[in-house]
This record gives structure tokens, sequence and C-alpha cells, in this order.
């Protein structure tokens, strides 16, 4: 098991960038494939990135291809996602998410075991 923090969120306007960051407890941290998941009111919760664990491959949503990039520090503990060209359909809950089976092609919130609190991001137009 991992214990996840996110931070970075925000409120931000169209255009604009942030970087979230999940920090995870625990020396088994590089075993484990971790994704972005986020959640806008009244809706599901969807995949938007995944790394595996050694950092090599990456896998997005379509819908953030181009836009967002997932990266990893793993002597830090920790997971990027960098967001660029943010517009207001981004705002949500974003949740970082740990598979210790490093399925980073997964995109069902199933697949992942260990979640963190959430952050808000809130783009504004």
């Amino acid at each position: 098991q991992v214990q996840l923090v996110e931070s970075g969120g925000g409120l931000v306007q169209a255009g604009g960038s942030l970087r979230l960051s999940c920090a995870a407890s625990g020396r088994t941290f590089s075993t484990y494939a971790i994704a972005w998941f986020r959640q806008a009111p009244g809706k599901e919760r969807e995949f938007v990135a995944a790394i595996k664990r050694s950092g090599t491959d990456t896998n997005y949503a379509d819908s953030v291809k181009g836009r967002f990039t997932i990266s990893r520090d793993n002597a830090k503990n920790t997971v990027y996602l960098q967001m660029n060209s943010l517009n207001p359909e981004d705002t949500a809950v974003y949740y970082c998410a740990a598979d210790s089976k490093n399925y980073y092609w997964n995109k069902s919130p199933a697949n992942y075991n260990d979640w963190g609190q959430g952050t808000q991001v809130t783009v504004s137009s």
C-alpha cells in the first residue's frame, strides 16, 4: 500500500498552466504505475494520464493529449502533471492513484488500488 497526497491545484484563467504534484510515502513507490484521474461535479471519474513505474512509458486521454504531460521522479517519490492551455472543461477535482500491477495502459479507476484525497483545479473563462 502507498499513501498519496496531491497538491498544486488552484484557480487559473483559460489558456493558463498549472503543475500538479502527487507525493507518495513508502519505499516501494517506484514499483507502482501512477495515474491521474479527474472528476467534475455530476460526472463520473475519468482517466487523464498514467505513467509506467520506470517512467519510460505514458498514456493519455485524448482530451488532454498535447496539452498535459505526466512525469515522475522516483528519487523524490513524486509524480507530476504539467497542464498547459487549460480550458474551463478541465475544471475538476484531480486525483492521483497507484497500481501495483504496473498496468499504466488501463484507464479504468477499478484498476487502481490506492488514491489520494484530490486537489481542486478551476479554470475560469
